[in-house]
């Protein structure tokens, strides 16, 4: 399974390659700005890059509007939290006109309806399944978390396939939750937080084919936020695929605001897919 590259530039980080045929600019040191919006343009030309996908704070976005960018999603006290916290604003600079369609509006506007309606009789989860079990996973489990994730994903924009890549995230401090059937992996998910900023994406969720319909996310989601808020992390977001009907209603029903879709943005499973931006802040 390959992947693309996390680098920095200057003290930014970013992720480019073929694979997304993409610049990801994942973390924006503000010193940076200005020069940085014109290093993106530089290097998505060297590559043929079709497009550049830049989460950046409020307060700077008018300079990348200015320079071809259109905001596609924005999420409230992204840094710092919903009392005095900035936003936190998802761009894009389309280089190729094909990316910047969609190529079935409609089908990904039924999945957000569902959601949102679904979202508004939102009711407790059943409980689990007799003889499964939710338990956070550690460095010890990473080969088996990452074999999971191969089985699941032809394809994925970070190397969850990679135990040594999993461990370095659990480094970092990320969280990584499990559902089991007995001593078997069945499900998981995690949390990448960004300490500093106040914020955590709940990512990666993965269930084994046997055991979809279960609603395990909606197990495995609380259980990760009540490990984030623990740690004083004050804004919960993700980055869904925009046409899965499950993952978009499971956000939905935990209290999640749509707030955008990023049109063709991610590599996930064999295509570039479309994404929605989903949040919450921690009560």
């Amino acid at each position: 399974m390959s992947t693309d590259h996390v680098v920095r530039l200057g003290g930014s980080v970013i992720q480019h390659g073929p694979l997304s045929n993409r610049i990801y600019l994942m973390s924006l040191d503000v010193q940076d700005c200005p020069g940085i919006v014109d290093r993106l343009d530089v290097l998505a030309e060297k590559n043929g890059y079709t497009k550049i996908f830049a989460k950046v704070p409020g307060s700077v976005k008018g300079r990348f509007l200015r320079c071809g960018y259109d905001e596609e999603a924005a999420v409230p006290g992204f840094f710092g939290g919903a009392q005095e916290g900035e936003e936190g604003a998802f761009l894009a600079k389309y280089l190729c006109k094909d990316r910047e369609r969609d190529p079935d509006p409609e089908a990904l506007r039924n999945v957000v309806h569902t959601a949102l309606r679904k979202g508004q009789s939102a009711r407790p989860p059943a409980p689990l399944p007799e003889g499964l079990a939710l338990a956070p996973l550690g460095p010890g489990e990473a080969e088996t978390m990452a074999a999971l994730y191969a089985r699941v994903f032809v394809s994925y924009p970070f190397p969850i396939h990679d135990p040594g890549y999993i461990r370095q995230t659990m480094d970092e401090g990320a969280a990584y939750h499990g559902v089991r059937q007995g001593d078997r992996l069945i499900g998981l998910a995690s949390a990448e937080p960004d300490f500093e900023a106040g914020n955590a994406e709940m990512t990666d969720f993965a269930v084994l084919p046997k055991y979809r319909g279960m609603a395990l996310a909606r197990h495995l989601l609380p259980a990760l936020e009540g490990r984030m808020a623990r740690r004083a992390v004050q804004t919960f977001y993700t980055i869904a695929r925009a046409r899965s009907y499950g993952m978009n209603v499971t956000f939905a029903r935990q209290g999640y605001q749509y707030v955008g879709t990023l049109t063709n943005n991610t590599n996930i499973s064999g295509a570039v897919e479309s994404m929605n931006v989903w949040f919450r802040h921690a009560s």
